[in-house]
């Protein structure tokens, strides 16, 4: 790891570093090699929301093979997700049984159905799943996060195996997915990356994925002090970047992430 102790960027040239790789990665050039390019194959909210959530989870390992694994997926539900989850019946689920990406395996997916049916039959959106445990005045998305984890692991048919693919700050994890997948859903801009689709959550009050490139070029920037890498972690290189745009901090997760895999800093 890079000792953020010899680094000496003046924050002149950190803003207008990030400024400038935000403006050449959050482009629609990004979509096609991302798993944000699952999502951006659908055109109905409920859709995006489903394929969103699930390429987020997914989202570790080569980022082809994490496009392949939600392909196939999403093959398995007709290609038409929010009908499926909404109408399948025990029948349609045998495929599903051979669905398997690393650690995710078919019992994790079947739940995920099972979650998603449930809850498609009283809410129109996934966004109430998390904006109805934050409140007023809330600076992040935290209570969110931990609100949603309890909500999606309630039911008596959660399998114990499938809490580990959904992340809660009160294990101190990082969130990396689910801050994606709030990303995705909420920052709204004209460059038709992320969607802006979720209006109750404020892209002010999300938080910055800390995959391991965010991660690595955060501290050669000076963003990040912290040695290890939760919750805390992310949300004091958010607080950072807010110092840079207070409205909309996690813009700056384009120019990072893109840092890194030009192998800035290595």
């Amino acid at each position: 790891m890079p000792d953020v102790s010899q680094t000496a960027y003046p924050p002149s040239f950190v803003a207008e570093l990030l400024d400038e790789k935000v403006a050449q990665y959050n482009q629609p050039d990004f979509i096609p090699f991302d798993p944000i390019s699952i999502p951006h194959r659908f055109s109905v909210k409920q859709d995006i929301e489903i394929m969103g959530f699930w390429a987020s989870v997914l989202a570790w390992g080569q980022r082809k093979t994490i496009i392949n694994k939600c392909l196939e997926l999403a093959a398995l539900m007709d290609n038409a997700p929010y009908d499926f989850v909404r109408n399948h019946h025990d029948s349609d689920l045998k495929p599903f049984l051979h669905f398997k990406h690393r650690t995710f395996n078919a019992t994790d997916t079947l739940y995920f159905l099972h979650f998603f049916q449930e809850y498609y039959k009283i809410h129109d959106s996934l966004e109430f799943a998390f904006s109805s445990h934050m409140k007023p005045g809330d600076v992040t998305i935290e209570s969110a996060l931990t609100g949603f984890h309890d909500f999606f692991t309630q039911s008596e048919n959660f399998p114990a195996r499938t809490r580990k693919h959904i992340a809660t700050p009160a294990r101190k994890s990082s969130c990396k997915r689910l801050n994606m997948f709030l990303r995705w859903m909420v920052r709204k801009d004209n460059n038709g990356v992320d969607f802006g689709i979720w209006n109750t959550i404020r892209p002010a009050q999300l938080v910055c994925p800390c995959d391991v490139h965010v991660d690595r070029v955060a501290r050669v920037l000076g963003l990040i002090k912290r040695p290890v890498t939760d919750w805390q972690t992310a949300t004091e290189l958010t607080a950072s970047l807010r110092l840079l745009d207070p409205h909309d901090p996690v813009k700056y997760d384009f120019a990072l992430f893109g840092l890194g895999i030009e192998g800035f800093a290595k």
